[in-house]
C-alpha cells in the first residue's frame, strides 16, 4: 500500500523496555502490535541487554519497520541507575540500526506535547490519549502504552518536517 509508513516506537528499560508498532497512513495513525521484552532478572546485566537485543532484532525481522524512535533518557536518580539505563537506550538504539533503520530520539517532554498537549503530562494522561488516537490498541501495560506513545511522536514530527521540505 503506497504511502503507508511502519514506525515502532521504543521505550527501553534494562526490566522491561516496551516497543509498539503502528503505521501512518497520510495523517492517520493505525496500531499493529505492542508489547514488553522482558529478560528473567536472574541474568547478568551482559545476558540482559543481549536478550534485550534478540528480542528486539526479532520483532525488527517480523515487523519490517520502516523507521523507528527512541526515547531519550531522562533519570535523576543515582548514577549507576543512569548507567544502566544508558545500556539499555543503546541497545534499543542498537538493534534499528544495524538492521538499517533510521532511528529519531525524542526528550520525554517532548513525547508527552506530542501525545497529550503538554510536557509534564502524567503517565496516566498519555496511556488515555494513546488509547483515544489508537483505539485498536486498547489497553496497554505503561512500557507499551509509553512506547507507542514515542512511535506517535515520531509520527506527528516526521509529517511536520515533510512539510517544511515541500515548503523549502
Amino acid at each position: 500500500m503506497a504511502g503507508v509508513i511502519r514506525i515502532l516506537g521504543i521505550d527501553p528499560g534494562s526490566g522491561a523496555t516496551g516497543w509498539g508498532l503502528i503505521e501512518t497512513i497520510g495523517p492517520k495513525l493505525a496500531f499493529v502490535a505492542a508489547g514488553i521484552v522482558r529478560p528473567k532478572r536472574a541474568l547478568g546485566r551482559p545476558e540482559r541487554l543481549a536478550a534485550i537485543h534478540e528480542a528486539l532484532a526479532g520483532l525488527i525481522a517480523e515487523w519490517a519497520p520502516d523507521e523507528a524512535a527512541v526515547e531519550e533518557t531522562f533519570v535523576n536518580a543515582s548514577p549507576r541507575d543512569a548507567l544502566v539505563l544508558g545500556e539499555a537506550r543503546g541497545v534499543a538504539l542498537l538493534a534499528p540500526a544495524l538492521a538499517g533503520i533510521c532511528v529519531a530520539e525524542y526528550a520525554a517532554n517532548t513525547i508527552k506535547k506530542s501525545v497529550v498537549g503538554k510536557g509534564h503530562a502524567e503517565k496516566s494522561q498519555v496511556a488515555a490519549m494513546v488509547r483515544v488516537l489508537l483505539p485498536a490498541s486498547g489497553e496497554q501495560a505503561a512500557d507499551a502504552a509509553d512506547a507507542l506513545a514515542v512511535a506517535i511522536c515520531h509520527a506527528h514530527h516526521r509529517s511536520a518536517a515533510a512539510l517544511t521540505r515541500k515548503i523549502a
